[in-house]
């Protein structure tokens, strides 16, 4: 089975997932240019988005324990022996009606999982992203690897998914506790605050939870749009980075972006067994949620009083910036994991540019002096005149001197007087 591309969105306001865009071929096992699934083997060294990680730094408070993350996709499947461990079934929900068979009988199959089956695999390599437990012969694991997932179906490779239905999926996440919730979907039909989705999102941002969702992948042509729910209010909307920390080119730019993250041959679990790459913002939100995740484990609401604003505004502002401010393609830079969750600076409200150099200290005033005054000019030129008539008279009284000895010594020789010696 390969994953799901791009699809029309349907009407009545549909939620599309932000399906992988091939912003250049990905590397895949089987060889195929598609990411398919079950995979036979693993990848076995560590993806490029997580070795700009030191795990040792990143994991040194903790590794996400007791940290609950909706994940509002296509599914997740526990088969995968990463994923596993890492999902509470029995917390999940479905909001795709169940299926007829060909007798015209409801399969009541998907209605039953708890959002424990996904046939896209998009939301199971959400999951993966946030919270993959460590396996032998691969190296990827998420970043928050004790996190807890709640898996909510909510959309399909059709794009059955729908703003209503995910303004109960997140009633759902919040009744199920969630500390973070992750959307990897969006909508660019314009939600209005008084929208159902508009108003389940502040239900969550009400109850202190994280909000995660994806810019969209239609940036091609670099116009900014606002896409939804990304671009409500207090949700930490996330754009793609590539290798160079750069914005993915198909990664949508708007004023509501508030980081960046690898979206490029990002690797992640897939149903069944193994991992395979992908491409798009879709992948790039759980990268964030699993860091909003290691902070909320750090800085519980009910301990620290930690707002979900505070934790949002810790990750933009300890994101790695190539402006000193907020720009519409990155959004306040590409998140830095590590940075943001060992940063022990006081909490702050929302990011800011960071400050200029320190100014430097004002020299110390010089006082100026006058040019010389007539008065002080003559005086001067007194004194060097009486200088001058006292050396003129020592030397003309020398001189007189060593005249007259010298015509005192030349009578007595003229006398025949002897000198004296």
């Amino acid at each position: 089975m390969t994953t799901a591309t791009a699809v029309a969105a349907l009407a009545l306001a549909p939620c599309a997932y932000a399906s992988p865009v091939p912003a250049r071929p990905a590397p895949v096992l089987d060889g195929s240019g598609e990411c398919t699934f079950p995979m036979k083997k693993q990848i076995e060294g560590r993806p490029w988005s997580l070795q700009r990680v030191l795990f040792d730094e990143l994991w040194q408070d903790t590794k996400g324990k007791g940290v609950r993350v909706a994940v509002i996709d296509t599914g997740v499947d526990i088969a995968n022996p990463q994923l596993k461990p890492a999902v509470d079934a029995k917390s999940g929900a479905d909001y795709l009606k169940p299926e007829k068979d060909a007798s015209g009988e409801q399969n009541d199959k998907r209605g039953k999982t708890g959002g424990t089956v996904d046939e896209v695999g998009h939301g199971t390599k959400v999951a993966g992203i946030i919270a993959a437990r460590p396996r032998a012969g691969t190296g990827f694991v998420g970043l928050a690897p004790e996190a807890t997932i709640i898996p909510i179906r909510q959309n399909d490779e059709k794009n059955s998914g729908k703003t209503d239905t995910m303004a109960k999926a997140i009633d759902h996440a919040i009744a199920q506790h969630a500390d973070v919730i992750n959307i990897s979907q969006d909508t660019t039909e314009p939600q209005g605050p008084e929208s159902d989705l508009a108003k389940a999102v502040r239900r969550a941002l009400d109850k202190q939870i994280v909000v995660v969702a994806s810019a969209g992948n239609d940036g091609m042509d670099g116009k900014l749009k606002e896409t939804y729910p990304a671009a409500f209010p207090g949700v930490l909307a996330v754009a793609s980075s590539d290798r160079n920390n750069e914005r993915a080119v198909f990664s949508q730019p708007g004023t509501f972006v508030g980081v960046a993250a690898p979206g490029v041959d990002v690797v992640s679990t897939v149903p069944g067994n193994g991992q395979c790459s992908d491409n798009g913002t879709s992948f790039s939100a759980p990268y964030v949620a699993g860091v909003a995740a290691l902070l909320r484990a750090k800085y519980p609401y009910a301990k620290t009083k930690w707002t979900a604003a505070q934790i949002v505004a810790r990750i933009e502002q300890t994101a790695e910036r190539s402006v000193n401010g907020h720009d519409n393609f990155v959004g306040w830079g590409v998140v830095d994991p590590v940075r943001a969750v060992t940063d022990d600076s006081p909490p702050q409200a929302a990011a800011h540019p960071d400050p200029g150099p320190p100014k430097a200290a004002a020299p110390d005033v010089a006082e100026l002096a006058l040019s010389e005054t007539p008065q002080e000019r003559n005086e001067r030129y007194a004194t060097y005149a009486l200088g001058i008539a006292a050396l003129l008279v020592a030397v003309v009284a020398g001189t007189a001197t060593v005249l007259r000895d010298a015509r005192r010594r030349g009578a007595r020789r003229m006398n025949g007087v002897p000198e004296r010696s």
